[in-house]
């Protein structure tokens, strides 16, 4: 597996030659994972295989799979939990194009190039976990809790039009 690279890779060539091109990511390297992630160590390795469509367009499956290190939603604590996903793309040239197959998505490849380093990032948050949980109960039981404040603290609720009703009857009398 090669390490990833920010260069764009030409599109168009690789779905002619029908290529299958494996890269690795340092999870690190990928700015858009930085708040999804309780720790950005690790790698996320991807597979792009290049064809063409009934049609002739470029397409490609996006393939990913990374151990990543998340931060339960329910208690705070972090969790290693690996992820996989994969998708099936049609590059296009410009946004308002549409995908010859309902099923792909498309992805914008201006002049037909498209950084590889970014399509692996785009799936890995597609797949990522919208509220992450560790699924262990007596694990986010244990988890120390912020202090509650009981009633008694509790500011008294404020009511600005309390006398409201004194003060316009007051008012009509005069």
């Amino acid at each position: 597996m090669t390490s990833g690279s920010d260069e764009p890779v030409d599109c168009e060539r690789w779905a002619s030659e029908r290529a299958t091109l494996d890269r690795e990511y340092p999870l690190a390297d990928l700015p858009r994972l930085r708040d999804v992630l309780a720790d950005p160590g690790g790698t996320l390795r991807a597979r792009f295989e290049f064809a063409r469509d009934a049609r002739g367009r470029a397409i490609a499956t996006v393939t990913i799979e990374a151990t990543a290190r998340w931060r339960c939603e329910r208690c705070g604590l972090s969790f290693e939990r690996p992820l996989r996903s994969s998708s099936d793309v049609e590059f296009v040239a410009d946004e308002r194009a549409e995908p010859s197959d309902g099923d792909r998505e498309p992805v914008v490849a201006p002049g037909g190039r498209v950084r590889l380093a970014d399509l692996a990032e785009e799936e890995f948050l597609l797949a990522a976990p919208l509220a992450p949980s560790c699924d262990e109960p007596e694990r986010c039981a244990r988890a120390p809790r912020p202090a509650r404040e009981s009633v008694a603290a509790a500011p008294a609720t404020r009511r600005p039009f309390d006398g409201l009703r004194d003060l316009l009857q007051k008012t009509d009398r005069t």
